[in-house]
């Protein structure tokens, strides 16, 4: 999706993501059926300069991330630090992070020591 710049800069002009620019997102993140790390980096970017963050957004973006970290079904130490950087950007563990970290750690075949180590920081 070479037109996610653009594509950013309509949508925060909006203010908010509605059905009509998910469906859209939907389609062409997944057009190859995955999420890879520069669609990630962008929809994380996405999800911080958003105003208004419904649940329908919140719900595909971290579904969103799930995906691209689970694509091979383990999450290795980049990934981990990866995962570490987007969920302390602002400083805070809030409830919808420690919900994906627990769906993470359910759902991967496979976790390095990293992974463990946030998981356990987030969760304390």
């Amino acid at each position: 999706m070479a037109h996610l710049p653009a594509y950013m800069e309509e949508i925060l002009a909006n203010g908010k993501v509605d059905t009509p620019e998910l469906e859209t997102l939907r389609r062409e993140l997944y057009a190859d059926g995955q999420i890879d790390r520069r669609e990630a980096d962008w929809l994380v970017e996405m999800h911080k300069r958003i105003q208004r963050r419904g649940p329908a957004w919140e719900e595909f973006f971290y579904k969103a991330i799930k995906d691209h970290l689970l694509a091979d079904g383990k999450i290795d130490a980049e990934e981990a630090a990866w995962l570490r950087q987007m969920i302390f950007e602002d400083g805070l563990v809030d409830a919808r992070e420690k919900k994906l970290l627990h769906e993470l750690k359910g759902e991967a075949k496979q976790t390095g020591p990293e992974f463990e180590a946030l998981y356990a920081q987030c969760l304390k």
